[in-house]
């Protein structure tokens, strides 16, 4: 027969974090790198086990390739052209190669059933020898499934687990990946899919790819169509605005910061933490944005949400739960996956939800105040948990927590935690004042009016002029931005002015973006971590908002637009930018990156601070 044929080697090596597209149907995610590659991707929710892992180790740890064929040692080029179709989250990539240009259309339907990722590979020119590998590893890349053929189909089964492929193409196994290998021409279209299902239950129903491209498509179209922002920087907001939509756990109304684990802060290091849960914090300001863009509907299911999370218990509220309202989120490391780029551990869950940090519940009533003054259908245990929230606070603002950062190292009276607490208190005097609810309307203005006075006697630095981080610290932190904005004090206030221009001076970086606080790289600073951070996105934002509110609005233009060329190419967003190697690092995309972005180009477009159209 001519000899032996060698072994197929798949190589694998991650692109960079703004090399990978989202897909997602509103239950779970998938990220697609620039050479056709799906490197994450966890079935069916969110928080499950990644079927695809890559991202975070090698090829061992399971993709799905679809692209041009290439040689045993070449690597898979990267599409020539990338984009999303339209204002939705079909992605659309296209190679030129020597044959001809061959397209592939991504997408995950919105679903009540399976969950599904469909890949359509369609020719535009030409004939174009086409491959798809298809190496599935359960648990994040630790489980080899059993693979076999039902029917016609290939199914990979592993416990609980099953996942089905879907092709009209011949495939066949080598090396325990699935492979394909056809040729597109002009005008053809041939449908990839994989569909995953509870391994005792029958088998998913055949998919429909055409079908289901053409709902997926209807689906965004009528969901951007509710968008009320018609500025110049609608591109740029609508874009963020799918993002965040696709963050949101369609069966609760939860809302995950991020649909990935471990993607590292600073490359090599350990600030590697899992963003699959529900952040009350990301949340409520991920609503707030939403609602001042016209979407009701999210903000009505977040509110909901809350409320059954929350339940009976807010005294014992946590900072984050799962994206059903789980509260035990235990941190564990995989030892087995290497990190992306060998940042390790790699970790899942996140001891972070036991923690103590006052500022949630600031964020929590602002974002039930934002409801209900823009004319949410009214819930009275809303107001009752607001309430009740507002008691605990009365007991308890005055001690150290973590703060917004999370940090590792000792509690400390964190000034944005207590500006917070403020906020809570100055809400919930508002909606007593409106005359909705009762509550004891005099003690809870003193108490406001206590929280201010000690924060401004003991988280200010006169002689400096500008707030710290915390009480009798010197050290600087990027949250303070959110003191005009929170409405704690105007923004002509000459406290304000100082605070704004010590962090830009202090925390800035050479292109003028934002950290969070100083790091020490050792462990010994305040966050108690080694190792040191990008410049936090979502802090730069704020400085936009803050410069604009001060009346320097064309610098504030300037850094915005500035930001905005940190996007990729399809305008996702990171949690962090790297200053010195130019890369967007941190879990991808971030709705904590996305959310400011909406809320600075809201506030620039009504000072008219924009250039061009």
């Amino acid at each position: 027969m001519g000899g032996v044929t060698p072994v197929r080697r798949e190589r694998h090596v991650a692109g960079r974090i703004e090399d990978y597209a989202l897909i997602g149907d509103m239950q779970t995610a998938a990220l697609v790198c620039r050479d056709g590659t799906v490197d994450w991707l966890c079935l069916p929710r969110f928080d499950s086990p990644a079927v695809f892992a890559g991202l975070l180790g090698t090829e061992e740890h399971g993709f799905w390739r679809m692209g041009p064929a290439h040689g045993p040692a070449e690597q898979p080029k990267p599409a020539d052209r990338r984009r999303y179709k339209g204002d939705s989250l079909v992605l659309e990539s296209e190679w030129d190669t020597p044959r001809g240009t061959v397209r592939v259309i991504d997408f995950m339907p919105p679903r009540d059933g399976a969950p599904q990722v469909v890949r359509i590979v369609e020719g535009v020119s030409g004939r174009v020898p086409m491959r798809s590998a298809l190496r599935m590893r359960f648990s994040y890349g630790w489980v080899v499934p059993w693979v076999h053929k039902v029917d016609g189909r290939t199914v990979a089964v592993a416990g609980p687990d099953s996942v089905w492929l879907d092709t009209a193409v011949e495939t066949h196994g080598e090396n325990l990946t699935t492979y394909s290998e056809f040729t597109v021409g002009p005008g053809e279209r041939i449908a990839f899919t994989i569909s995953w299902q509870p391994s005792h239950h029958k088998p998913p129903a055949l998919a429909d790819p055409e079908g289901s491209l053409e709902a997926t498509e209807d689906f965004w179209r009528e969901w951007v169509d509710h968008c009320t922002y018609h500025g110049p920087y609608r591109d740029a907001v609508v874009r963020s605005l799918i993002t965040l939509k696709a963050l949101t756990y369609a069966p609760t109304g939860g809302i995950v910061a991020a649909p990935t684990t471990s993607l590292p802060e600073c490359l090599g290091g350990v600030r590697n933490w899992d963003y699959r849960f529900t952040w009350l914090r990301d949340a409520a300001i991920t609503l707030s944005s939403l609602l001042r863009t016209g979407y009701r509907e999210e903000a009505r299911a977040w509110r909901e949400w809350l409320l059954r999370a929350v339940a009976g218990d807010p005294e014992n509220l946590q900072i984050m739960y799962g994206i059903a309202g789980e509260r035990e989120l235990g941190e564990n490391e995989l030892n087995w996956l290497p990190g992306y780029e060998n940042s390790q551990p790699v970790r899942v869950g996140n001891g972070a939800a036991g923690q103590l940090q006052l500022d949630v519940y600031g964020e929590v009533i602002e974002a039930l105040h934002l409801a209900h003054m823009t004319g949410l259908a009214r819930n009275d245990y809303a107001s009752v948990l607001q309430l009740k929230l507002i008691s605990w606070v009365e007991k308890h603002w005055d001690e150290p927590d973590e703060g917004i950062w999370e940090v590792r190292g000792p509690r400390r009276h964190f000034v944005h935690s207590k500006v917070m607490t403020w906020v809570a208190v100055d809400r919930t005097v508002k909606l007593i004042e409106s005359g909705d609810v009762d509550g004891p309307l005099e003690r809870w203005k003193d108490l406001r009016e206590t929280i201010h006075r000690d924060v401004c006697e003991k988280g200010y630095d006169k002689e400096r002029n500008t707030f710290t981080q915390s009480y009798g610290s010197q050290e600087l932190d990027a949250s303070l931005l959110l003191i005009p904005q929170m409405g704690f004090l105007p923004p002509d206030d000459k406290r304000v002015i100082g605070t704004i221009e010590a962090i830009q001076r202090e925390l800035g970086t050479e292109d003028g973006f934002i950290l969070r606080y100083p790091t020490s790289g050792d462990g010994l600073g305040v966050d108690g971590l080694e190792g040191d951070e990008g410049a936090f996105l979502a802090c730069s934002f704020w400085l936009a908002d803050d410069l604009a509110m001060i009346g320097r609005v064309e610098e504030a233009r300037k850094l915005f637009e500035r930001l905005l060329a940190l996007r990729n190419d399809l305008g996702l967003l990171a949690e962090e930018w790297d200053p010195k190697l130019k890369r967007q690092v941190g879990n991808f995309p971030q709705a904590f990156s996305h959310v400011p972005l909406i809320d600075t180009a809201l506030r620039l477009t009504a000072s008219g601070a924009y250039s061009g159209g």
